[in-house]
Protein backbone atom coordinates (compact mmCIF):
# COMPACT_ATOMS: atom_id res chain seq x y z
CA UNK A 1 0.00 0.00 0.00
CA UNK A 2 2.62 2.43 1.11
CA UNK A 3 4.84 1.36 -2.75
CA UNK A 4 1.81 2.37 -4.79
CA UNK A 5 0.92 5.52 -3.01
CA UNK A 6 4.84 6.62 -3.48
CA UNK A 7 4.07 5.69 -7.36
CA UNK A 8 1.04 8.09 -7.41
CA UNK A 9 2.81 10.82 -5.37
CA UNK A 10 5.97 10.55 -8.53
CA UNK A 11 3.71 10.80 -11.14
CA UNK A 12 1.30 13.73 -9.59
CA UNK A 13 4.74 15.26 -8.97
CA UNK A 14 5.93 14.83 -12.61
CA UNK A 15 3.05 15.79 -14.04
CA UNK A 16 2.90 19.28 -11.83
CA UNK A 17 6.48 19.76 -12.68
CA UNK A 18 5.86 19.77 -16.45
CA UNK A 19 3.40 22.12 -16.50
CA UNK A 20 4.95 24.41 -13.93
CA UNK A 21 8.04 24.68 -16.12
CA UNK A 22 6.32 25.07 -19.43
CA UNK A 23 4.38 27.83 -17.59
CA UNK A 24 7.74 29.79 -16.30
CA UNK A 25 10.81 28.34 -18.35
CA UNK A 26 9.58 27.67 -21.76
CA UNK A 27 10.85 24.71 -23.54
CA UNK A 28 13.65 23.74 -22.21
CA UNK A 29 12.43 24.17 -18.93
CA UNK A 30 9.70 21.53 -20.04
CA UNK A 31 12.13 19.35 -21.46
CA UNK A 32 14.36 18.89 -18.22
CA UNK A 33 10.21 17.85 -16.35
CA UNK A 34 9.75 15.39 -18.91
CA UNK A 35 13.27 13.72 -18.28
CA UNK A 36 12.13 13.94 -14.39
CA UNK A 37 9.04 12.91 -15.08
CA UNK A 38 10.60 9.52 -17.16
CA UNK A 39 13.00 8.65 -14.04
CA UNK A 40 10.30 9.03 -11.88
CA UNK A 41 8.30 6.58 -13.88
CA UNK A 42 11.11 4.17 -13.89
CA UNK A 43 12.21 4.82 -10.21
CA UNK A 44 8.02 4.00 -9.32
CA UNK A 45 8.45 0.86 -11.50
CA UNK A 46 11.43 -0.69 -10.19
CA UNK A 47 9.87 -0.05 -6.02
CA UNK A 48 6.84 -2.00 -7.81
CA UNK A 49 9.42 -5.07 -9.27
CA UNK A 50 11.27 -4.77 -5.90
CA UNK A 51 7.68 -5.08 -4.14
CA UNK A 52 6.02 -7.71 -6.14
CA UNK A 53 9.46 -10.12 -5.67
CA UNK A 54 9.35 -9.71 -2.09
CA UNK A 55 5.80 -10.53 -1.68
CA UNK A 56 6.18 -13.57 -3.44
CA UNK A 57 9.02 -14.95 -1.88
CA UNK A 58 7.30 -14.13 1.21
CA UNK A 59 4.27 -15.82 -0.18
CA UNK A 60 6.70 -18.84 -1.07
CA UNK A 61 8.31 -18.84 2.80
CA UNK A 62 5.00 -19.04 4.20
CA UNK A 63 3.79 -21.65 1.94
CA UNK A 64 6.91 -23.46 2.86
CA UNK A 65 6.52 -23.20 6.91
CA UNK A 66 2.95 -24.44 6.44
CA UNK A 67 3.60 -27.64 4.88
CA UNK A 68 6.47 -28.02 7.35
CA UNK A 69 3.98 -27.92 10.30
CA UNK A 70 1.14 -29.72 8.16
CA UNK A 71 4.00 -32.56 7.43
CA UNK A 72 4.76 -32.57 11.31
CA UNK A 73 1.57 -32.45 12.47
CA UNK A 74 0.67 -35.56 10.08
CA UNK A 75 3.52 -37.50 11.76
CA UNK A 76 2.14 -36.84 15.13
CA UNK A 77 -1.13 -38.09 14.30
CA UNK A 78 -0.02 -41.01 12.17
CA UNK A 79 1.88 -41.82 15.68
CA UNK A 80 -0.99 -41.33 17.84
CA UNK A 81 -2.75 -44.06 15.22
CA UNK A 82 -0.28 -46.26 15.79
CA UNK A 83 -0.04 -46.24 19.61
CA UNK A 84 -3.68 -46.54 19.70
CA UNK A 85 -3.51 -49.01 17.27
CA UNK A 86 -1.06 -51.07 19.82
CA UNK A 87 -3.22 -50.44 22.72
CA UNK A 88 -6.61 -51.87 21.33
CA UNK A 89 -4.88 -55.02 20.45
CA UNK A 90 -3.51 -55.47 24.04
CA UNK A 91 -6.81 -54.55 25.08
CA UNK A 92 -8.22 -57.16 23.65
CA UNK A 93 -5.74 -59.74 24.39
CA UNK A 94 -6.67 -58.60 28.20
CA UNK A 95 -10.47 -59.28 27.29
CA UNK A 96 -9.56 -62.79 26.45
CA UNK A 97 -7.66 -63.68 29.49
CA UNK A 98 -10.67 -62.25 31.46
CA UNK A 99 -12.55 -64.56 29.58
CA UNK A 100 -11.05 -66.94 29.96
CA UNK A 101 -10.54 -66.93 33.72
CA UNK A 102 -14.24 -66.52 34.29
CA UNK A 103 -14.78 -69.74 32.29
CA UNK A 104 -12.11 -71.77 34.40
CA UNK A 105 -13.67 -70.32 37.54
CA UNK A 106 -17.26 -71.34 36.49
CA UNK A 107 -15.68 -74.72 35.68
CA UNK A 108 -14.09 -74.45 39.10
CA UNK A 109 -17.67 -73.51 40.98
CA UNK A 110 -19.26 -76.77 38.91
CA UNK A 111 -16.54 -79.15 40.51
CA UNK A 112 -16.77 -77.63 43.75
CA UNK A 113 -20.70 -77.79 43.82
CA UNK A 114 -20.04 -81.75 42.38
CA UNK A 115 -17.64 -82.30 45.59
CA UNK A 116 -19.56 -81.15 48.24
CA UNK A 117 -23.13 -82.95 46.57
CA UNK A 118 -20.39 -86.29 47.06
CA UNK A 119 -19.47 -84.97 50.21
CA UNK A 120 -22.98 -84.41 51.55
CA UNK A 121 -23.91 -88.06 50.00
CA UNK A 122 -20.79 -89.75 51.80
CA UNK A 123 -22.28 -88.26 55.27
CA UNK A 124 -25.45 -89.23 55.05
CA UNK A 125 -24.38 -92.65 54.52
CA UNK A 126 -21.95 -92.84 57.55
CA UNK A 127 -24.62 -91.38 59.13
CA UNK A 128 -27.01 -94.11 58.70
CA UNK A 129 -24.22 -97.24 59.21
CA UNK A 130 -23.21 -95.39 62.70
CA UNK A 131 -27.02 -95.54 63.63
CA UNK A 132 -27.12 -99.36 62.72
CA UNK A 133 -24.14 -100.37 65.03
CA UNK A 134 -25.27 -98.51 67.66
CA UNK A 135 -28.51 -100.43 67.17
CA UNK A 136 -26.52 -103.80 66.89
CA UNK A 137 -24.57 -103.11 69.93
CA UNK A 138 -27.71 -102.75 72.08
CA UNK A 139 -29.27 -106.00 70.91
CA UNK A 140 -25.99 -107.33 72.04
CA UNK A 141 -25.03 -105.62 75.26
CA UNK A 142 -29.01 -106.30 75.94
CA UNK A 143 -29.54 -102.08 77.40
CA UNK A 144 -29.39 -98.53 75.67
CA UNK A 145 -26.44 -96.13 75.06
CA UNK A 146 -27.49 -93.91 77.61
CA UNK A 147 -27.79 -96.77 80.56
CA UNK A 148 -24.67 -98.68 79.68
CA UNK A 149 -23.38 -94.83 79.74
CA UNK A 150 -24.65 -94.62 83.13
CA UNK A 151 -23.55 -97.66 84.54
CA UNK A 152 -19.62 -97.18 83.38
CA UNK A 153 -19.63 -93.68 84.74
CA UNK A 154 -20.91 -95.34 88.09
CA UNK A 155 -18.29 -97.68 88.64
CA UNK A 156 -15.37 -95.40 87.46
CA UNK A 157 -16.62 -92.62 89.87
CA UNK A 158 -16.79 -95.45 92.76
CA UNK A 159 -13.48 -96.77 91.86
CA UNK A 160 -11.86 -92.92 91.37
CA UNK A 161 -13.26 -92.06 94.88
CA UNK A 162 -12.02 -94.88 96.40
CA UNK A 163 -8.56 -94.26 94.91
CA UNK A 164 -8.55 -90.62 95.71
CA UNK A 165 -9.34 -91.27 99.40
CA UNK A 166 -6.38 -93.40 100.30
CA UNK A 167 -3.99 -91.42 98.07
CA UNK A 168 -5.20 -87.80 100.02
CA UNK A 169 -5.30 -89.43 103.35
CA UNK A 170 -1.48 -90.88 103.01
CA UNK A 171 -0.36 -87.63 101.12
CA UNK A 172 -1.79 -85.31 103.88
CA UNK A 173 -0.48 -87.25 106.41
CA UNK A 174 3.21 -86.89 105.11
CA UNK A 175 3.66 -83.34 104.03
CA UNK A 176 1.58 -81.88 106.63
CA UNK A 177 4.09 -82.60 109.58
CA UNK A 178 6.81 -80.38 107.70
CA UNK A 179 5.05 -78.52 104.65
CA UNK A 180 3.14 -75.56 106.16
CA UNK A 181 6.10 -75.03 108.76
CA UNK A 182 8.83 -75.09 106.02
CA UNK A 183 6.50 -72.95 103.67
CA UNK A 184 6.64 -69.48 105.93
CA UNK A 185 9.84 -70.07 106.50
CA UNK A 186 11.25 -69.54 102.87
CA UNK A 187 8.50 -67.33 101.76
CA UNK A 188 9.39 -64.99 104.90
CA UNK A 189 13.21 -65.04 104.57
CA UNK A 190 12.49 -64.12 100.78
CA UNK A 191 10.63 -61.25 101.58
CA UNK A 192 12.88 -60.13 104.47
CA UNK A 193 15.67 -60.58 102.09
CA UNK A 194 14.31 -58.53 99.33
CA UNK A 195 11.73 -55.50 100.30
CA UNK A 196 11.37 -53.57 96.57
CA UNK A 197 9.69 -50.36 97.04
CA UNK A 198 5.66 -50.15 96.60
CA UNK A 199 5.46 -46.69 94.92
CA UNK A 200 1.82 -45.50 94.11
CA UNK A 201 2.32 -44.54 90.57
CA UNK A 202 0.39 -41.46 88.81
CA UNK A 203 -1.29 -40.41 85.47
CA UNK A 204 -0.25 -36.99 85.59
CA UNK A 205 3.27 -35.47 84.51
CA UNK A 206 3.88 -31.61 85.47
CA UNK A 207 5.99 -29.97 83.04
CA UNK A 208 7.85 -26.72 84.67
CA UNK A 209 7.90 -23.72 82.56
CA UNK A 210 10.58 -20.82 82.37
CA UNK A 211 7.91 -18.17 82.55
CA UNK A 212 3.82 -17.88 81.93
CA UNK A 213 4.54 -16.19 78.97
CA UNK A 214 4.99 -19.74 77.39
CA UNK A 215 1.67 -20.89 78.65
CA UNK A 216 0.33 -18.44 75.34
CA UNK A 217 2.85 -19.62 72.81
CA UNK A 218 1.80 -23.68 73.89
CA UNK A 219 -1.83 -22.51 73.44
CA UNK A 220 -0.73 -21.13 69.97
CA UNK A 221 -2.96 -18.77 67.64
CA UNK A 222 -6.85 -20.19 68.21
CA UNK A 223 -5.47 -23.17 70.44
CA UNK A 224 -4.11 -24.62 67.13
CA UNK A 225 -0.79 -25.64 68.79
CA UNK A 226 -2.64 -27.07 71.79
CA UNK A 227 -5.06 -28.71 69.79
CA UNK A 228 -2.16 -30.89 67.29
CA UNK A 229 0.00 -31.42 69.98
CA UNK A 230 -2.84 -33.76 72.20
CA UNK A 231 -4.03 -34.97 68.76
CA UNK A 232 -0.50 -36.22 68.18
CA UNK A 233 0.26 -37.19 71.53
CA UNK A 234 -3.10 -38.88 73.18
CA UNK A 235 -2.98 -37.00 76.28
CA UNK A 236 -4.92 -33.82 77.82
CA UNK A 237 -2.80 -30.80 78.33
CA UNK A 238 -3.79 -29.05 81.63
CA UNK A 239 -3.25 -25.11 81.37
CA UNK A 240 -4.79 -23.38 84.88
CA UNK A 241 -3.35 -20.38 87.40
CA UNK A 242 -0.46 -22.83 88.39
CA UNK A 243 2.46 -20.35 87.99
CA UNK A 244 5.20 -21.52 85.52
CA UNK A 245 3.85 -24.80 84.83
CA UNK A 246 1.64 -27.15 83.02
CA UNK A 247 0.21 -30.38 83.78
CA UNK A 248 -0.05 -33.19 81.25
CA UNK A 249 -2.40 -36.23 81.82
CA UNK A 250 -3.16 -39.82 80.32
CA UNK A 251 -3.88 -43.19 81.41
CA UNK A 252 -1.73 -44.89 79.16
CA UNK A 253 2.24 -44.15 81.19
CA UNK A 254 3.94 -44.69 77.61
CA UNK A 255 1.34 -41.68 75.97
CA UNK A 256 2.16 -40.17 79.14
CA UNK A 257 6.05 -40.20 78.96
CA UNK A 258 6.21 -39.28 74.81
CA UNK A 259 3.99 -36.28 76.05
CA UNK A 260 6.18 -34.96 79.01
CA UNK A 261 9.45 -35.59 76.93
CA UNK A 262 8.02 -33.58 73.70
CA UNK A 263 6.78 -30.68 75.73
CA UNK A 264 9.71 -30.90 77.82
CA UNK A 265 11.63 -30.52 74.75
CA UNK A 266 9.59 -27.70 72.92
CA UNK A 267 9.63 -25.60 76.10
CA UNK A 268 13.64 -25.75 75.67
CA UNK A 269 13.54 -24.86 71.95
CA UNK A 270 10.94 -22.31 71.89
CA UNK A 271 9.82 -22.76 68.61
CA UNK A 272 6.15 -23.94 69.03
CA UNK A 273 4.00 -24.20 66.25
CA UNK A 274 2.35 -27.25 64.52
CA UNK A 275 5.02 -28.47 62.20
CA UNK A 276 7.72 -28.59 64.85
CA UNK A 277 5.32 -30.15 67.81
CA UNK A 278 4.83 -33.17 64.88
CA UNK A 279 8.29 -33.41 64.37
CA UNK A 280 9.18 -33.52 68.31
CA UNK A 281 6.52 -36.04 68.94
CA UNK A 282 8.17 -38.61 66.61
CA UNK A 283 11.35 -37.73 68.47
CA UNK A 284 9.50 -38.05 71.78
CA UNK A 285 8.59 -41.87 70.27
CA UNK A 286 11.94 -43.06 69.08
CA UNK A 287 13.25 -41.58 72.44
CA UNK A 288 10.94 -43.72 74.08
CA UNK A 289 11.91 -47.13 71.89
CA UNK A 290 15.55 -46.49 72.57
CA UNK A 291 14.55 -46.18 76.30
CA UNK A 292 12.39 -49.29 76.12
CA UNK A 293 15.12 -50.89 74.99
CA UNK A 294 17.71 -49.73 77.20
CA UNK A 295 15.54 -50.88 80.34
CA UNK A 296 15.04 -54.08 79.54
CA UNK A 297 19.01 -54.49 78.76
CA UNK A 298 19.31 -53.34 82.88
CA UNK A 299 16.87 -55.73 84.07
CA UNK A 300 18.26 -58.40 82.66
CA UNK A 301 22.07 -57.08 83.54
CA UNK A 302 20.55 -56.61 87.00
CA UNK A 303 19.73 -60.04 87.41
CA UNK A 304 22.73 -61.56 85.70
CA UNK A 305 21.11 -63.56 83.00
CA UNK A 306 23.05 -64.37 80.09
CA UNK A 307 21.42 -65.32 76.39
CA UNK A 308 18.26 -63.68 76.64
CA UNK A 309 17.13 -62.85 72.79
CA UNK A 310 17.22 -59.29 71.56
CA UNK A 311 13.31 -59.26 70.85
CA UNK A 312 12.30 -60.68 74.40
CA UNK A 313 14.52 -57.58 75.61
CA UNK A 314 12.76 -54.69 73.53
CA UNK A 315 9.50 -56.71 75.03
CA UNK A 316 10.77 -56.98 78.76
CA UNK A 317 11.40 -52.92 78.33
CA UNK A 318 8.10 -52.65 77.30
CA UNK A 319 6.69 -53.50 80.88
CA UNK A 320 7.70 -50.30 82.59
CA UNK A 321 4.78 -48.50 80.90
CA UNK A 322 2.37 -51.42 82.05
CA UNK A 323 0.31 -51.48 84.72
CA UNK A 324 -1.42 -54.12 86.66
CA UNK A 325 -3.95 -52.37 90.07
CA UNK A 326 -1.17 -49.72 90.00
CA UNK A 327 2.01 -51.95 90.20
CA UNK A 328 4.35 -51.68 87.59
CA UNK A 329 4.69 -54.50 85.81
CA UNK A 330 8.62 -54.53 84.89
CA UNK A 331 8.78 -54.08 88.87
CA UNK A 332 6.86 -56.55 90.12
CA UNK A 333 8.64 -59.10 87.09
CA UNK A 334 12.45 -58.51 88.82
CA UNK A 335 10.77 -58.59 92.25
CA UNK A 336 9.36 -62.06 91.21
CA UNK A 337 12.49 -63.10 90.23
CA UNK A 338 14.49 -62.15 93.62
CA UNK A 339 11.84 -63.95 95.16
CA UNK A 340 12.12 -67.14 92.77
CA UNK A 341 16.03 -67.12 92.71
CA UNK A 342 16.56 -67.04 97.24
CA UNK A 343 13.52 -69.76 97.11
CA UNK A 344 15.06 -71.66 94.29
CA UNK A 345 18.97 -71.84 96.16
CA UNK A 346 16.83 -72.59 99.63
CA UNK A 347 15.44 -75.39 98.23
CA UNK A 348 18.70 -76.24 95.87
CA UNK A 349 16.65 -76.01 92.49
CA UNK A 350 18.29 -74.25 89.77
CA UNK A 351 18.55 -70.60 90.32
CA UNK A 352 18.87 -69.71 86.63
CA UNK A 353 15.78 -70.62 85.80
CA UNK A 354 14.42 -69.65 88.73
CA UNK A 355 15.15 -66.22 88.04
CA UNK A 356 14.31 -66.49 84.52
CA UNK A 357 11.01 -67.44 84.47
CA UNK A 358 9.69 -65.06 87.83
CA UNK A 359 11.36 -62.42 85.22
CA UNK A 360 9.52 -63.88 81.69
CA UNK A 361 6.14 -64.31 83.73
CA UNK A 362 4.30 -61.72 83.10
CA UNK A 363 6.04 -60.62 79.57
CA UNK A 364 2.60 -61.64 78.01
CA UNK A 365 1.09 -58.22 79.53
CA UNK A 366 3.56 -56.22 76.85
CA UNK A 367 1.98 -58.02 74.12
CA UNK A 368 -1.54 -58.67 75.19
CA UNK A 369 -3.18 -55.99 72.42
CA UNK A 370 -1.55 -57.90 69.72
CA UNK A 371 -2.50 -61.11 70.75
CA UNK A 372 -5.96 -62.87 71.73
CA UNK A 373 -5.83 -65.13 74.85
CA UNK A 374 -3.96 -65.10 78.41
CA UNK A 375 -1.41 -63.06 78.86
CA UNK A 376 0.40 -66.31 80.27
CA UNK A 377 -0.40 -68.06 77.19
CA UNK A 378 0.55 -65.26 75.28
CA UNK A 379 3.79 -65.22 76.83
CA UNK A 380 4.88 -68.44 76.60
CA UNK A 381 4.20 -68.81 73.11
CA UNK A 382 6.35 -65.66 72.85
CA UNK A 383 9.03 -67.18 74.21
CA UNK A 384 8.97 -70.58 72.71
CA UNK A 385 9.31 -68.57 69.06
CA UNK A 386 12.41 -67.21 70.66
CA UNK A 387 14.08 -70.11 71.77
CA UNK A 388 13.51 -70.28 75.56
CA UNK A 389 14.17 -73.13 77.89
CA UNK A 390 10.65 -75.66 78.16
CA UNK A 391 11.39 -75.56 81.61
CA UNK A 392 10.92 -72.01 81.77
CA UNK A 393 7.64 -72.34 79.12
CA UNK A 394 5.73 -74.46 81.81
CA UNK A 395 6.59 -72.22 84.50
CA UNK A 396 5.53 -68.86 82.75
CA UNK A 397 2.45 -70.68 81.23
CA UNK A 398 1.26 -71.92 84.24
CA UNK A 399 1.73 -69.20 86.43
CA UNK A 400 -2.57 -68.07 86.20
CA UNK A 401 -3.33 -72.50 85.69
CA UNK A 402 -4.11 -72.18 82.22
CA UNK A 403 -1.60 -75.17 82.02
CA UNK A 404 -0.82 -77.95 84.59
CA UNK A 405 2.90 -77.19 86.13
CA UNK A 406 5.77 -79.96 85.23
CA UNK A 407 8.39 -78.96 88.07
CA UNK A 408 8.46 -77.84 91.12
CA UNK A 409 10.07 -75.00 90.10
CA UNK A 410 7.00 -74.23 87.36
CA UNK A 411 4.58 -74.58 90.64
CA UNK A 412 7.04 -71.83 92.37
CA UNK A 413 6.00 -69.12 90.09
CA UNK A 414 2.44 -68.29 90.70
CA UNK A 415 3.60 -68.14 95.06
CA UNK A 416 6.07 -65.61 94.29
CA UNK A 417 3.53 -64.08 92.06
CA UNK A 418 0.96 -63.94 94.90
CA UNK A 419 3.82 -63.13 97.19
CA UNK A 420 4.77 -59.73 95.02
CA UNK A 421 1.04 -58.51 94.60
CA UNK A 422 -0.42 -58.75 97.79
CA UNK A 423 2.29 -57.14 99.78
CA UNK A 424 0.65 -54.25 101.40
CA UNK A 425 0.59 -50.79 99.66
CA UNK A 426 1.38 -52.94 96.29
CA UNK A 427 -2.07 -52.51 94.13
CA UNK A 428 -4.98 -50.66 94.40
CA UNK A 429 -7.81 -51.81 92.73
CA UNK A 430 -10.11 -48.31 92.03
CA UNK A 431 -7.18 -47.15 89.56
CA UNK A 432 -7.37 -50.14 87.79
CA UNK A 433 -10.94 -50.45 87.31
CA UNK A 434 -10.53 -46.64 85.96
CA UNK A 435 -7.44 -48.35 83.61
CA UNK A 436 -9.28 -50.55 82.37
CA UNK A 437 -12.55 -48.30 81.75
CA UNK A 438 -10.11 -46.09 79.38
CA UNK A 439 -8.72 -49.44 77.67
CA UNK A 440 -11.85 -51.14 76.80
CA UNK A 441 -12.73 -47.69 75.85
CA UNK A 442 -9.90 -47.52 72.92
CA UNK A 443 -10.32 -51.10 72.01
CA UNK A 444 -14.12 -50.40 70.56
CA UNK A 445 -13.11 -47.53 69.34
CA UNK A 446 -9.79 -49.27 66.98
CA UNK A 447 -12.62 -52.33 66.55
CA UNK A 448 -13.58 -50.38 63.60
CA UNK A 449 -12.48 -50.64 60.06
CA UNK A 450 -10.75 -47.91 58.56
CA UNK A 451 -9.84 -46.41 62.04
CA UNK A 452 -6.15 -45.24 62.30
CA UNK A 453 -5.43 -44.86 66.12
CA UNK A 454 -7.85 -43.86 68.90
CA UNK A 455 -7.40 -41.87 72.04
CA UNK A 456 -9.32 -41.78 75.39
CA UNK A 457 -9.17 -38.30 77.27
CA UNK A 458 -10.59 -36.00 79.26
CA UNK A 459 -10.52 -38.58 81.54
CA UNK A 460 -12.52 -40.86 80.30
CA UNK A 461 -15.31 -38.70 79.13
CA UNK A 462 -14.05 -37.98 75.42
CA UNK A 463 -12.92 -40.74 72.72
CA UNK A 464 -10.92 -39.33 69.16
CA UNK A 465 -11.30 -41.48 66.55
CA UNK A 466 -8.64 -40.57 63.51
CA UNK A 467 -9.72 -42.21 60.68
CA UNK A 468 -7.89 -43.08 57.63
CA UNK A 469 -9.35 -40.35 54.66
CA UNK A 470 -8.64 -42.91 51.85
CA UNK A 471 -10.79 -45.55 53.23
CA UNK A 472 -13.28 -43.90 55.31
CA UNK A 473 -15.68 -40.77 53.55
CA UNK A 474 -17.14 -37.59 55.08
CA UNK A 475 -20.84 -39.58 55.47
CA UNK A 476 -19.04 -42.74 56.85
CA UNK A 477 -17.38 -41.21 59.62
CA UNK A 478 -20.85 -39.12 60.59
CA UNK A 479 -22.00 -43.25 60.61
CA UNK A 480 -18.67 -44.32 62.43
CA UNK A 481 -19.67 -41.56 64.99
CA UNK A 482 -23.30 -43.05 65.57
CA UNK A 483 -22.43 -46.77 65.44
CA UNK A 484 -19.53 -46.37 67.74
CA UNK A 485 -21.73 -44.39 70.45
CA UNK A 486 -24.59 -47.36 70.45
CA UNK A 487 -21.36 -50.01 71.14
CA UNK A 488 -20.19 -47.93 74.25
CA UNK A 489 -23.59 -47.44 75.27
CA UNK A 490 -24.57 -51.24 74.95
CA UNK A 491 -21.14 -52.76 75.73
CA UNK A 492 -19.90 -50.38 78.41
CA UNK A 493 -20.96 -49.11 82.45
CA UNK A 494 -19.66 -45.70 82.59
CA UNK A 495 -20.78 -41.95 84.59
CA UNK A 496 -22.56 -39.24 83.40
CA UNK A 497 -21.59 -39.15 79.61
CA UNK A 498 -18.99 -39.95 76.74
CA UNK A 499 -18.05 -37.27 73.84
CA UNK A 500 -17.53 -39.25 70.66
CA UNK A 501 -14.98 -37.55 67.98
CA UNK A 502 -14.20 -38.56 64.97
CA UNK A 503 -11.64 -37.08 62.86
CA UNK A 504 -11.10 -37.24 59.43
CA UNK A 505 -8.26 -35.65 58.08
CA UNK A 506 -6.65 -34.83 53.74
CA UNK A 507 -2.98 -33.46 54.07
CA UNK A 508 -1.28 -32.71 50.82
CA UNK A 509 2.36 -32.28 51.16
CA UNK A 510 5.07 -31.89 48.05
CA UNK A 511 8.13 -30.77 48.20
CA UNK A 512 10.25 -28.26 46.03
CA UNK A 513 13.04 -29.18 44.77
Amino acid sequence: MEIMIAIICGIIAGVVCDRVAGIYFGKSAANEAKEIKRMAVKEAEDVLKAAELKAKEELIKSRDEFESSTKERRNELQEIEKRLGEKEGTIDKKVDLIQNRLDDLDKRGKQIIESERKMSNKEKELDELRKKQIIQLEGIAMMTRDQARVQLMQKLEQDLANERGSLVRKSVEEIKQTAKREAQKLIVQAMQRYAGECAYERTTSTVSLPSDEMKGRIIGREGRNIRVFEAETGVNVLIDDTPSAVVITCFDPRRLEIARLAMERLVEDGRIHPTRVEEIVVWARDEIDSEIMKTGDDAVHELQLAGVAPQVIEVLGRLKFRYSYSQNVLKHSIEVARFMATIASELGLNVEKAKRMGLFHDIGKALDQEFEGPHAIIGKDFLKRAGEDSEVLNGVGCHHGEIPAETPLAALVSVCDAVSASRPGARSETNEIYIKRLEQLEAIGNSFEGVECCYAVQAGREIRVIVEPDKIGENEAYAISRDLVNKIESEMQYPGQIKVCVVRETRAVEYAK
